[in-house]
Formats: C-alpha cells, structure tokens, sequence
C-alpha cells in the first residue's frame, strides 16, 4: 500500500470502528468447509479496511472463519467478542523498515515482547509478528548475526508463555517493500534455524515469495519444519486468489497439507470486487476444497 504501513491502517479503521456495535451474529466457529483441508484459514484485517472492524468481525465468523490477522493489541477484543481467534497479533516489535537487523532497534522490540506476548498468551493469541528490517546499506552477514542477537533473546519470552513469535519474508522489488533485506527465504532460514527455538518461526508469504523467487511449491516442502504460517495473495497485484492470476492455490494448499502443516493460513489479498467479501468468502472455499 503506498505511503502507509499495515500498522497505520489498522490504527485507522481499528480506531474509528471500535464504538460500533453488530446486532445479532457472528459468533459461529468454524464450518466443516474451513476444517475440510486440516489447514485453518484466516484473513488479513488490512486488505478490508473500508468495512469497519465490528461489522468485518461479525461477516467473517459468519462465513465460518475462525480467526482474523494482523490485529493491533487494542483491537484484538473486538475479534474475540465475535468468537474469533487473533491468528498473528500486531504488538509494535518493531516495523517493516525498522527491525532486527538493527542493534538499536532491540530494546524496543525486546520490551514490546516483554510486554504484550504474556497478554497474547492469556487471550489465545496463538502467534505475534515482527520483521527484519530495511538493508539502508547494511551487508547480510551483520545483519543475520543481528537479527540471530535479538531473536535468541525475545525466544525465551515466548517460550515460556507458549506462544510464536513470526518473522516475515517480504518482496523488495518496485511496488513491494523496497529495500527490506529479508527478501529471500535462504536469509530468514539461515536466522531462524541459527536461533533454533520451537517458539521462533517464519511468516511464510506466498505472494511475495513468489514474487523474489517462485518455486514456492518446494520451498514450503524444503522449509517445513521452519514455517509457522502463511500468507495468501494473487501475482499480480496482490488481487484474488482466483484464476486470474500466475499461482495455483488448490494445489499450494494441499503442498501445506502434505507438510503436517497444522498452523494458519491468512488471506491477504486486497478484493478488486465491488463485493470484497464475497471475494473471500470464495477464496475460503476454494482453498477448502482443495
């Protein structure tokens, strides 16, 4: 999105819908569709920020989704009002450009574990989000070795509380997150398995990976054991995961599948449909049937 970060617009639309109130439902846990693939799927809150958070809780447990992304700490009670799971809550650890690569950006990203990953861990917040961080000239080896610093120090915070912290491959080609130095899964894989904790694992986005390097299929397959969730999005454009688009989705899905995958897969795409959840209620039954 230009010019403003996931963070920013969930702040935004988060803000000005808490206050609302949806009567009736939305409170259904998941249907035997969402359950069919023994993947759980979920759905990026960012990619529908025209609809308010209240009304979006209450469709998406309607259509039998059981959880939402992306979620500020503050928002993360709205969801659970509509029985929804936080599938990877947003605890300001750090952003995209400023992350672990960085020795001045442990404290705070330390502190931001220190302080919310027992509150995620008390409200079944299965996992939490942050990232490596823009290159601004930094070489690889220091920026691992930095990265692996910081990471061996947040894993036991969430260790000790049972809950994952995720850091995520993203594309840093023009239209992407240009500079971001974790672009290509041999960087996160050589950071994640140097730390070496169960509670320490990769957000594995298949939008942006494909993007830098394809081969996603043996990828996911290769990296099984260091994957801890997953992100959808069509090539190009970050649009439907429909035919439209370079991936095949039904048969990514059940590659996840075969891996004993048992985490969440979160939708974030962004609806080119004047009808965006009728775009993800769509995308959520063709990954459950796949």
């Amino acid at each position: 999105m230009p010019n403003l970060t996931r963070r920013e617009v969930l702040k935004a639309t988060g803000a000005a819908s808490l206050g609302l109130m949806v009567p009736g439902a939305g409170r259904a846990l998941a249907g035997a569709t969402v359950a069919q693939t023994g993947i759980t799927q979920s759905v990026a809150r960012w990619c529908f920020e025209d609809i308010p958070l209240q009304p979006f809780c209450a469709a998406v447990a309607e259509m039998g989704l059981p959880a939402i992304d992306l979620l500020l700490v503050e928002e993360w009670a709205v969801a659970h009002e509509h029985g929804l799971v936080v599938s990877c809550g947003d605890v300001g650890a750090g952003t995209i450009e400023d992350g672990l690569n960085e020795p001045r950006n442990h404290a705070g990203i330390i502190r931001a574990f220190e302080e919310h990953i027992p509150r995620a861990a008390r409200e079944g917040v299965p996992n939490v989000i942050c990232f490596f961080g823009n290159r601004r000239g930094m070489p690889d080896a220091p920026a691992i070795e930095n990265s692996i610093q910081c990471l061996r120090e947040c894993a036991p915070i969430a260790e000790a509380e049972g809950v994952t912290i995720l850091v995520e491959a993203l594309n840093s080609k023009p239209g992407g997150h240009v500079d971001y130095i974790g672009d290509h899964m041999s960087y996160a894989l050589e950071v994640i398995r140097a730390v070496n904790s169960p509670r320490v694992r990769i957000l594995y986005d298949i939008y942006h990976m494909q993007i830098m390097e394809g081969d996603i299929i043996r990828t996911l397959t290769d990296a099984r054991d260091w994957i801890g969730h997953y992100h959808t999005g069509g090539v190009p454009g970050r649009a439907e995961i429909d035919e439209s688009q370079e991936l095949n989705y039904p048969a990514i899905v059940r590659a996840i599948r075969d891996t004993g995958f048992t985490g969440y897969m979160a939708h974030e795409f962004i609806p080119r449909s004047s009808d965006p959840l009728r775009s993800l209620r769509e995308a959520v039954e063709m990954c459950a049937q796949a």
